[in-house]
Order: C-alpha cells, then sequence, then structure tokens
C-alpha cells in the first residue's frame, strides 16, 4: 500500500470526530495551518422508505461566488471508492504536499481545485462506501438500479436541506465506473424537471470522466493500445483478433505487458 494511501487512512480517522452528526460545518482540516478558507460542510441524507440508507456527503460552497455559481453532484468510481479520493486526490479544494515529512502529511490548496468556480457535492455511493451506511442488513443490498433510486431521492432531499441553492444551475458528473448509472440518473433528473417536480432542481447538464461504458469493449481497447505502442509483437496482436482469445485473453496482456 503507498503512502498516499496510508495518508487517506489517517485523515479519515481523523476526520471522524467532525462527521459524527447530521450535518456539521468543518472549519479545519489535520495537516492544514490555520482555518480553511472555504466553506466545508458534511453530513448525512436518509434515504428508502423509512431512510433506513445513511448517505454521507461532503459539500464545498465555490471560492468564488457560491450563490451564483453552478452546483456539481460528483460521483467516485470503482464502485466502492469513497468520496474523499474525489475530495483529497482529484478535483477537490486541497490535496497533499508531496513534499512533507513526518508522520502527518501536510495538506495545501489545489491550484486546480473545481470548488474554485463550482459547489461541489462529494457522495459516498454506493451504501457502504466510504461513510455510508444502512441501518439494516437488507439495506446494503446494492445495484445500479438501486444506486439511482438512492441518489434521486438524495438529491430532492439535499435541495429540500439547502433551499438557498434552488435556483443554482445543477451539473451532474461522474468518472470511471459511476459514468453507467450516472446517465439514467441524469435522465430521471431531466425527466423531472420537465414536469415541475418539486422540490425545484435547475438541472443543466452532465460530465463524465474516463467513463466505463462497455466493459468488453473499455478493457479490449487496451490490446490495441499496447500494440500501437509497440508494446506487444504484430504475431501476438493477431492472435488476439480470434473472436475465443479476443474474448479472453486481454485481462493476461494488461497484467503482463501493462503493469
Amino acid at each position: 500500500m503507498g503512502w498516499k494511501w496510508w495518508c487517506i487512512i489517517l485523515v479519515l480517522l481523523l476526520l471522524a470526530p467532525f462527521i459524527a452528526s447530521s450535518r456539521s460545518i468543518i472549519k479545519n482540516l489535520p495537516g492544514f495551518p490555520g482555518d480553511l478558507p472555504f466553506k466545508l460542510e458534511s453530513g448525512y441524507i436518509g434515504v428508502g422508505e423509512e431512510e433506513e440508507v445513511q448517505l454521507f456527503y461532503l459539500f464545498v460552497e465555490s471560492q468564488r461566488n457560491p450563490s451564483n455559481d453552478p452546483i456539481l453532484l460528483w460521483f467516485v468510481g470503482g464502485p466502492g471508492c469513497s468520496a474523499l479520493s474525489a475530495f483529497f486526490l482529484e478535483n477537490g479544494p486541497v490535496i497533499f504536499d508531496c513534499n512533507s515529512r513526518g508522520i502527518l502529511p501536510k495538506l495545501v490548496l489545489n491550484p486546480y481545485a473545481w470548488t474554485q468556480v463550482l459547489n461541489v457535492i462529494y457522495i459516498d455511493l454506493p451504501v457502504g462506501t466510504g461513510f455510508s451506511y444502512s441501518q439494516t442488513q437488507q439495506g446494503y443490498h446494492s445495484g445500479d438500479i438501486l444506486w439511482i433510486e438512492n441518489s434521486y431521492d438524495f438529491l430532492q432531499k439535499w435541495f429540500i436541506d439547502y433551499p438557498e441553492f434552488g435556483s443554482n444551475l445543477l451539473y451532474i458528473g461522474g468518472g470511471s465506473y459511476s459514468a453507467l448509472p450516472t446517465v439514467p440518473l441524469v435522465k430521471k433528473v431531466y425527466e423531472g424537471y420537465k414536469a415541475g417536480s418539486k422540490p425545484f432542481i435547475n438541472f443543466k447538464g452532465f460530465v463524465l470522466a474516463s467513463p466505463l461504458t462497455d466493459q468488453f469493449l473499455d478493457l479490449n481497447s487496451k490490446v490495441e493500445y499496447a500494440h500501437r505502442l509497440s508494446l506487444i509483437s504484430d504475431e501476438l496482436y493477431e492472435v488476439t483478433s480470434i473472436p475465443f482469445f479476443y474474448s479472453c485473453i486481454h485481462l493476461k496482456l494488461i497484467r503482463i505487458f501493462l503493469s
């Protein structure tokens, strides 16, 4: 396990006292000097018939003009990767200082943070991911259909809890595997928007980052990629074009030639 993952585990443990309540304002983070120069909230929103599923989220207000800037609901891939991975390692407001020395890694502002111009909601989904949990065993049963239903339920309740953002434009985005359920979720939100569902969600569009579209085609494309980079020979590449081998050889090739 690399040092970055140990840093994430450490931050998760240190953040636990701040996220115990249903909605909290986080003013500082371990490893960051002084108060945070942006508004950060964490909380839970219950979904399901009896709200037995509690979905954890982080909400970062835009550092430019939160009352007018768009909102981005961001899903992380996996499935099963915590929203904190995007918060600390991708498009969030802070990142780890790679030059840190000592036990506790330092946090610095991310110069490329999307939160400079967007209000961003990071959510742990599906249930069981990160800090999201279920009060019943059945609540942990998951799949893309439940993912979509829980996401839509979450979104509606979030806007009820944050009425001051009701007129902001909303974008929905996801990377990797989360792109698969994100698209039908977008359709569901758009249909609600056209039908005038309440609460009003001012839906504008969506974004997909390195999306998984079709597992068979996406993974096998790496064989073509390896051949074009001369990582595998013409002879071996021709073998992969045989239907039987094409359907089963890509994982071994990826493991051997791209590891």
